[in-house]
């Protein structure tokens, strides 16, 4: 494996909750494209809620260094003209992260905003990491609303019939957000009582899958793939997919999943909240046939979820 090509680890990231929180930030950014490495942020915003209130919003456009593209203007309505007078990123950042504090942050797919924010931060020299911990409401919506095709904002906006009018600017979406998560709050309490029963239930649901059970969707296979006839085995919950998508994702770029650590697991994939947990010295009982195997010289490699993603989409 070519570690120069896989993204660094965010060691000092918060870690994703679930959790019916009534204090908190939610947050949004507008972008020119995907990767913090290459794109900028253009604008970012965010309202601190208190008891489940908006009692304050932080909300601003960023000039970026290069030119925001036709596509990103018609997607967010962001202009070069728009942004020609506005700050730079490293005035903008400070000040978000003093309207932020300590808070929880929620977004939706928040954590491409999180590890958006985190790079950029530490682009600018900034001194201090972002490592509020964090809420996912495409992750609980999943977990919830399991009859959906899809989980986007604007799929939960129209289920709890939200207004979705303005969205893709950052301030109106962080809105959007606050309002999704009230709605799931609300139904996670009528449906389970509490967080919880909440989470047992899912919990049980995503752990009840053998990989035995899991299989491929195609018979067609890239070679390159860097998970192709790779045994991978994965400890925690993940923050991003749950345990079953994870498992089908592996088998469908031709890897075999493996319920525990044995002498011939490749990659054991760690979830955001375990990696989190070793650097305080916490290892789960995969983690710790992982590291005795490596020891011992067996070819196995020791890898966060993000990595994880990014070997899914081969970057």
């Amino acid at each position: 494996m070519n570690t120069e090509t896989l993204k660094k680890i965010r060691e000092f990231k918060g870690n994703s909750l679930i959790a019916l929180d009534k204090d908190y930030v939610v947050f949004d950014i507008e972008t020119t494209g995907l990767d913090p490495k290459y794109d900028e942020i253009i604008e970012i915003s965010g309202v601190k809620v208190k008891d489940d209130k908006i009692i304050d919003s932080f909300s601003s456009l960023v000039k970026p260094t290069n030119p925001i593209s036709p596509f990103i203007t018609e997607l967010t309505g962001i202009s070069n003209e728009m942004v020609a007078s506005s700050p730079s990123i490293d005035e903008v950042l400070p000040k978000f992260m003093d309207f932020i504090e300590d808070d929880i942050l929620i977004g939706h797919n928040v954590n491409f905003d999180i590890n958006f924010v985190y790079d950029t931060l530490e682009s600018i020299n900034y001194p201090k990491k972002l490592s509020n911990n964090f809420i996912d409401t495409m992750r609980l919506g999943r977990y919830l609303l399991k009859n959906l095709t899809h989980h986007r904002l604007m799929d939960l906006a129209k289920v709890y019939n939200i207004s979705y009018e303005g969205a893709h600017r950052s301030l109106t979406d962080s809105k959007i957000t606050y309002e999704v998560y009230l709605k799931l709050k609300s139904q996670i309490i009528s449906e389970f009582g509490n967080k919880e029963e909440f989470m047992r239930h899912n919990t049980s649901n995503n752990y009840g899958v053998r990989a035995n059970q899991v299989m491929p969707t195609t018979d067609i296979f890239d070679e390159t793939h860097p998970l192709y006839h790779q045994y991978v085995a994965i400890t925690g919950v993940l923050a991003n997919m749950t345990r079953k998508e994870a498992m089908q994702s592996i088998v469908d770029a031709g890897g075999y999943v493996e319920d525990k650590v044995t002498n011939r697991t490749n990659y054991l994939v760690l979830g955001n909240n375990d990696y989190n947990y070793i650097l305080k010295g916490k290892k789960s009982s995969k983690l710790k046939n992982a590291e005795a195997l490596k020891l011992e010289g067996f070819p196995i490699e020791i890898i966060s979820e993000n990595v994880f993603y990014e070997m899914l989409n081969k970057e």
